[in-house]
C-alpha cells in the first residue's frame, strides 16, 4: 500500500475511546427508534397495496420504486454526509420523513379509501410515493450512522459495532413486521399512518437530546470550497484494489436480491393470513438479531471479504431449497436461516470500506455503493413482477408446467413463484464462485489486511495528516508547530 492509500488518522478528532462508544450506543438506541417507525409504513403499505389489489405487478413497483430512488439519491446523501456533521444530518432525515408522513395522513383523509385503493388511478401512485419518499430519505441516517462507527468506535472494534447495527435492524424489522400486519389486518391503513405519524414524531424529539462527539467536519482536499461535492468517492474507490469490484458484485447480488424483494411478500401471503403473515415475518426476523448478535460476538474473522462471498453462497442455497415445497414450515425455517446470515454480509460490506477508505470520504464512498447496487435491484424487480404474473405463474398452472416440473417443485398455488426463486437462486450461487476465483478478490482481502484503519492510533503512527481543512488547533506548550491539524504529540497527549 502506498502512502497516499492508506487511510490517515483524523486529526480533527479524537482517537475514539469508550467514552465515545458509549455515544455510538445511544445513537443506535435512537436509529432503532426511527428504523421502527419507517419500517412499520413500509410494511404496512406492502401488505395493503397486495391485499386491496392482489397484483404481484403492483408491489413490484412499489418496491421497485424504493429502491430506484434509494439509487437516485444515493451519491447526494453521501455527499450531504460528508459535507455536515452526523447529528444534523439525522436530524435533517427525521424531520423529512415527518413531513412525508403527515402530508400521507392529509391524503388520506382527502380522499375515500375506494379512490386510494385503484391501482389504476393516480391518488394510489401520490398516497404510496410519498410513504416511499419518507422511507427513503431514511437512508441518509444509515449513511451517517455507517460513518459513525469510524467516528466513534474504537478500530479493533467496529466490527462488531457493525454487528449490532445488524441486530438494531433486526430487532426493528421483527417489531414492524407483526405489528405492520396486524395494524393493516385490524386496523386498517388510516389509523396505521396515524400512528406512524406519532412515532416518527417521538423519533425526532428523542434525536435533539442525543450527543454526537464531532470536533468539526472533515474536508477533503478534492472537494475545494463547495458546501456539497460529489467528487472523491470514486477517486476513492479505484484507489483501493480490489473495492470496485466488491461494489460490482454486491450490485449483481442485488439483482438477483430484487427477486426475492419482489415476491417474498405474494409468497408469504399465498401461505398465511395477512394477520401470521405479519407475525411469522416478526418470528424470522428475531434472526436478524441472532446474526448481528454473532457478529458482535465474534466478529468477521480475519478477512471480511471472505466471509462476504461464503454468506452469499448460503444464501443461493437456501433461497433454492425454502420454496421447493410448498410447506409453511419449511419457508418460515429458510427465512429465519436467510434473515440470520444477511447481517453477516451487510457487515462485511461495511467493515471493508470503513477500512479502506479514509473517513473525509466514506460519506460518498457509502452513498456511491448505495447508488450502484441499489440501481440493479429495481431492474430485477419491474422485470419480475410482470414475468412471474403473466408467464412463469401461469405456466406453472398448466398441466405441461406442473408435468415438466412438479417432480421438483411439487404441487401448490404458488410453484410460479418457487420456480423464480430457484432460477435467482442458481444464477446467484454460479456468480459467488466466479467472485472466489477472481484476482479481485485477492488484491482486496490484501488491501483490508494491510490497512490501518482510519481515525486509531495505528493510522496516526503509520500515516502523515491529510492537507484538510480543518477547526485550529489549540495552542499547547508541548505542540510543536500549529497547522491544520494536531500534530503526532497532539494525539499522544489527548490519549494521555
Amino acid at each position: 500500500m502506498t502512502e497516499q492509500s492508506t487511510p490517515p488518522a483524523l486529526p480533527h478528532q479524537d482517537v475514539p475511546t469508550l467514552a465515545t462508544l458509549r455515544s455510538f450506543y445511544q445513537v443506535l438506541v435512537n436509529t432503532l427508534i426511527a428504523n421502527v417507525t419507517t419500517s412499520y409504513l413500509w410494511f404496512a403499505l406492502t401488505f395493503w397495496a397486495y391485499l386491496e389489489t392482489g397484483s404481484v405487478l403492483a408491489t413490484s413497483i412499489i418496491g421497485g420504486s424504493y429502491m430506484l430512488l434509494v439509487a437516485v439519491f444515493g451519491m447526494i446523501f453521501g455527499a450531504i454526509v460528508d459535507h455536515m456533521k452526523k447529528k444534523a444530518v439525522m436530524l435533517i432525515s427525521s424531520a423529512v420523513t415527518l413531513i412525508t408522513y403527515l402530508l400521507a395522513g392529509v391524503l388520506y383523509l382527502s380522499f375515500p379509501e375506494e379512490t386510494l385503493v385503484d391501482w389504476n388511478g393516480i391518488w394510489f401512485w401520490l398516497f404510496a410515493g410519498v410513504i416511499l419518499v419518507g422511507g427513503v430519505v431514511e437512508n441518509l441516517r444509515n449513511i451517517a450512522l455507517s460513518t459513525t462507527v469510524t467516528l466513534l468506535v474504537p478500530a479493533d472494534r467496529r466490527d462488531k459495532a457493525n454487528g449490532l447495527v445488524g441486530t438494531v435492524q433486526g430487532i426493528a424489522f421483527m417489531v414492524t413486521s407483526v405489528f405492520s400486519g396486524l395494524s393493516v389486518g385490524l386496523l386498517g391503513m388510516g389509523p396505521t399512518v396515524f400512528i406512524a405519524i406519532v412515532a416518527t414524531a417521538v423519533a425526532f424529539a428523542h434525536l435533539l437530546f442525543v450527543s454526537i462527539p464531532e470536533r468539526g467536519i472533515a474536508h477533503d482536499p478534492a472537494a475545494g470550497a463547495a458546501k456539497v461535492n460529489f467528487r472523491g468517492a470514486i477517486p476513492a474507490v479505484m484507489l483501493v484494489p480490489g473495492l470496485l469490484a466488491l461494489i460490482l458484485f454486491t450490485t449483481l447480488n442485488n439483482l438477483v436480491g430484487g427477486v426475492f424483494m419482489a415476491l417474498m411478500d405474494p409468497y408469504g401471503l399465498t401461505l398465511f393470513s395477512v394477520e401470521m403473515w405479519g407475525v411469522w415475518l416478526g418470528v424470522t426476523s428475531i434472526g436478524f438479531i441472532v446474526g448481528g448478535g454473532l457478529v458482535a460476538k465474534f466478529g468477521l474473522g480475519k478477512n471480511p471479504v471472505r466471509t462476504l462471498l461464503l454468506v452469499n453462497i448460503g444464501v443461493a442455497l437456501l433461497g433454492a431449497a425454502f420454496t421447493i415445497r410448498e410447506y409453511g414450515w419449511l419457508f418460515i425455517v429458510g427465512m429465519f436461516l436467510f434473515m440470520a446470515i444477511m447481517p453477516i454480509a451487510e457487515a462485511a460490506e461495511q467493515t471493508v470500506i470503513q477500512r479502506v477508505v479514509p473517513f473525509e470520504k466514506q460519506g460518498r464512498v457509502f452513498g456511491f455503493a448505495a447508488t450502484v447496487e441499489s440501481a440493479s435491484t429495481p431492474i430485477s424487480a419491474f422485470m419480475i413482477g410482470p414475468i412471474a404474473e403473466f408467464w412463469l405463474i401461469p405456466y406453472m398452472e398448466t398441466r405441461e408446467g406442473q408435468e415438466s416440473l412438479g417432480w421438483l417443485l411439487g404441487d401448490g398455488d404458488a410453484r410460479g413463484i418457487a420456480l423464480v426463486f430457484l432460477i435467482a437462486s442458481i444464477l446467484l450461487l454460479g456468480l459467488v464462485f466466479v467472485a472466489f476465483a477472481s484476482p479481485q478478490y485477492r488484491l482486496l482481502s490484501k488491501s483490508y489486511a494491510e490497512t490501518p484503519p482510519p481515525n486509531s492510533e495505528a493510522a496516526g503512527a503509520d500515516a502523515a495528516p491529510p492537507a484538510t481543512e480543518t477547526e485550529p488547533a489549540p495552542i499547547s506548550p508541548k505542540t510543536p508547530e500549529i497547522s491544520g491539524g494536531a500534530s503526532r504529540v497532539d494525539r499522544e497527549d489527548s490519549r494521555s
